[in-house]
């Protein structure tokens, strides 16, 4: 398996739907509400509690973490309830997306149209990817809970290219 790293996405643009990675670095957790309150500040004309640019977002709830581990269970969601805010937060600049389950066409095109790259996580596969987490730490929305931002830096976390940069899928293309 090619290993990529978040700190050089632009070595990304070679990937190829269906592809098996091993990424290494730091992501963002964010699901519905978290996206959604990023959206309402993008369109208000707020600040962001974070930069977007370049950034990765794990579509990803982590469970609370046992005694003496980094996180709980830290799988992946369905990524179509996230599509309503996705061609903002890539105009915003986020470079990859990473979750379950297939995109919409619009998400596809805003893909294609920014560069950016959705991966598949392994689905009920939680609590194995805990062991690729290293840290840990809130970012935003700590009212949350679970749904907060947190950045995650993973090393050798197993993804699936779902859609390449030229809106190729695993799931069909354009």
């Amino acid at each position: 398996m090619l290993k990529i790293f978040t700190d050089n996405t632009k070595d990304w643009l070679g990937l190829k739907a269906g592809q098996q990675v091993l990424l290494s670095g730091v992501i963002y957790t964010a699901r519905d509400q978290a996206h959604k309150r990023l959206v309402e500040a993008v369109n208000s004309g707020r600040n962001l509690p974070l930069s977007l640019q370049g950034k990765v977002i794990y579509y990803c709830g982590p469970t609370s973490a046992k005694r003496g581990a980094v996180i709980g269970s830290c799988g992946p969601t369905t990524s179509a309830r996230m599509d309503i805010y996705t061609p903002v937060l890539l105009e915003e600049g986020v470079k990859a997306l990473i979750g379950k389950g297939r995109r919409s066409r619009q998400v596809r095109l805003s893909l294609k149209e920014h560069k950016a790259l959705y991966f598949l996580a392994p689905a009920g596969c939680g609590a194995l990817l805990t062991q690729n987490v290293i840290q840990r730490k809130l970012v935003a929305f700590k009212d949350l809970g679970p749904e907060a931002i947190y950045e995650l830096e993973v090393k050798d976390f197993p993804l699936i290219v779902g859609i390449d940069s030229h809106g190729r899928g695993v799931y069909g293309d354009l």
